[in-house]
């Protein structure tokens, strides 16, 4: 295990590093002691030090001298203040992991000193439920074993891929974003539920069973979502109805415009 006995500082300790820190410790990779975390807001950090057993600061610079790995969990419009800062605690026996959306690498490769090691990664919000998708895409300096830190850790909340940084955009806009995407269809599929009858609990579990059902099959059979959804679909039966109203709202024109919206917004924080 490439991650054992080294120790993981987390600047920022806001959703998604809190996020990554739940599943990490539930997937068993790292022990709660071998994780340190800094943030601003003290109520949040000690409400994760109660829950998680992690240790804690408000300073950053603790937690960056007492850790072989710095995951940079800092929104990207305070990330430039945030390298500043953090430059003179920084060498190469460091890994520095950031999931900020949008920063390209050659920001961090400029921020800090020369011959940093550093991994851009974009995870997403299911990391909470060890179920996140991440694509990852090392630096110049990155080593062989800092490339495999970073998929033993995000694999271990999810499913995570080698991602080219010039596609870190689309998949930041894909499936950084996606989950957002995805809980409304989820509410109005249980809200169509409710509509005909069905408690709203009930309407909510089937809904949301319904797509974790579907995403399965289309990464376990390896068959086409096309050919998935004519396996459901009767001639002249129930399901073909719904989708033609699906097609005449615009459903898939309307998720491939929020993805490629997303994705922009990505490269514009980037620029930033």
């Amino acid at each position: 295990m490439t991650l054992e006995n080294k120790k993981l500082g987390f600047i920022g300790a806001g959703k998604m590093g809190s996020a990554l820190m739940q599943g990490i410790i539930k997937a068993g990779i790292v022990q709660p002691a071998q994780i340190g975390a800094s943030d601003l807001y003290e109520p949040g950090l000690n409400a994760l030090r109660d829950e998680l057993g992690i240790r804690v600061s408000t300073d950053n610079i603790p937690i960056i001298r007492d850790s072989d790995i710095i995951v940079l969990a800092v929104k990207p419009q305070i990330l430039g203040a945030v390298l500043e800062k953090l430059r003179p605690e920084i060498d190469s026996s460091k890994l520095v992991i950031s999931i900020a959306a949008g920063v390209p690498l050659e920001t961090y490769e400029k921020a800090l000193p020369k011959g940093c090691r550093v991994i851009r990664v974009m995870p997403n919000i299911a990391a909470t439920v060890s179920e996140a998708a991440s694509g990852i895409a090392p630096g110049t300096n990155a080593s062989p074993e800092d490339l495999e830190i970073a998929l033993e850790l995000f694999s271990a909340v999810g499913t995570a891929v080698r991602t080219p940084e010039h596609l870190m955009d689309a998949v930041t806009g894909l499936s950084g974003s996606g989950p957002a995407f995805i809980f409304p269809v989820i509410e109005a599929l249980a809200d169509g539920g409710v509509y005909e009858g069905l408690d709203r609990k009930s309407a909510l579990t089937l809904a949301a069973q319904t797509v974790l059902g579907a995403a399965k099959m289309v990464l376990e059979t390896g068959l086409h979502p096309g050919e998935l959804k004519d396996m459901v679909t009767s001639p002249a039966g129930t399901t073909i109805q719904g989708v033609h109203v699906l097609e005449e709202a615009g459903i898939r024109a309307a998720f491939m415009n929020a993805v490629i919206r997303a994705s922009e917004r990505s490269k514009e924080l980037g620029k930033k």
